[in-house]
């Protein structure tokens, strides 16, 4: 797969150890808390691209890995899954990017604290050596891991479609000025205000706003996610809102990864933004089920068996 990615989503982004830390009961700060204790492997941009392995799409994924014993282990595991990892960057004597988090009793992240140094070195040289591999993709999907002047350099260069999920308020603002070279993003509502500069109020007021501003920019498409109150999508003169499905939630960290897939994954398929909508919001429903961030159940099968029946769109 190394040498032509035609057919293929190429994912750009983070790929981490991930040391989650699940408490039993309500969080007490400032004190210890009995729980459990998982290492696992993660990263936006790995995450991204094991869901999509799960939805059987093929994957190359450009990433930074250090030397150390958890960079052996993400080699072997993508391996494993048959994510091509041969144009990812081998850092000689770097330190694997590493993210721990704190979940609540209830599943939801309470706090986290991520060393990501390792990704400075993802410099737009780096992509430009890989331009060929990127614009022969079917789609490239990045994460705001990367520095913005790769992110930049992607926007400005890259002719396939291009997706990004802004991870973060804070990371999302690497965005701001190449937003309408974008095809698809998928900002949740605190990202969306950042991004578009237009408040959303919890009553959904600005929702319209927001995303029309954002398509005025020149991109094609948005996914506004709003938790437990669903997810608001933009296209053209086309507008859909879906209700949360139902779930069990036992780790909402990888929602988000996942929805991204089904995103692309839906993108692969040709579907339409309602669709589309349905079948990344029933992907991430299915991954916050799972006790750890990737949900092995995640299957094109259960996906099609979760979506939502049609809803309602506009335009």
């Amino acid at each position: 797969m190394g040498g032509s990615t035609a057919g293929t989503i190429v994912v750009a982004g983070g790929a981490n150890i991930d040391i989650g830390g699940q408490s039993q009961g309500p969080l007490a700060y400032r004190d210890s808390n009995p729980g459990t204790v998982t290492v696992s492997l993660g990263g936006v941009g790995r995450n991204i691209a094991h869901n999509l392995r799960l939805l059987g799409a093929p994957v190359c994924l450009l990433t930074a890995l250090g030397e150390d014993a958890y960079a052996q282990e993400l080699r072997r595991s993508c391996q494993a899954l048959g994510i091509d990892l041969t144009a990812a960057l081998g850092v000689p004597g770097g330190r694997t990017s590493t993210y721990v988090f704190l979940n609540d009793h209830r599943g939801d992240m309470a706090l986290a604290v991520s060393d990501m140094a390792l990704y400075d070195q993802l410099t737009p040289d780096y992509f430009a050596q890989r331009l060929d591999l990127l614009n022969a993709a079917a789609l490239v999907v990045v994460d705001t891991n990367l520095p913005k002047a790769s992110l930049d350099y992607l926007a400005q260069h890259c002719t396939a479609p291009l997706f990004a999920d802004p991870v973060s308020t804070q990371k999302a603002a690497k965005l701001l000025g190449n937003l309408g070279r974008l095809h698809t993003i998928k900002p949740n509502r605190l990202e969306a205000e950042l991004l578009s500069g237009v408040a959303i109020e919890a009553d959904g007021k600005g929702l319209e706003r927001a995303a029309q501003t954002l398509l005025d920019t020149g991109l094609q498409r948005v996914f506004i996610t709003l938790g437990p109150e669903g997810t608001y999508a933009a296209q053209g003169d086309q507008r859909c809102f879906l209700p949360a499905l139902p779930a069990q939630v036992r780790n909402a960290t990888g929602g988000g990864d996942a929805f991204m897939a089904g995103l692309a994954w839906a993108y692969l398929r040709g579907t339409s933004l309602q669709e589309s909508a349905q079948l990344a919001a029933a992907a991430s429903t299915i991954a916050v089920e799972g006790v750890a961030t990737i949900n092995p159940a995640l299957s094109p099968q259960a996906v099609e068996a979760r979506r939502f029946p049609q809803q309602e769109e506009k335009g």
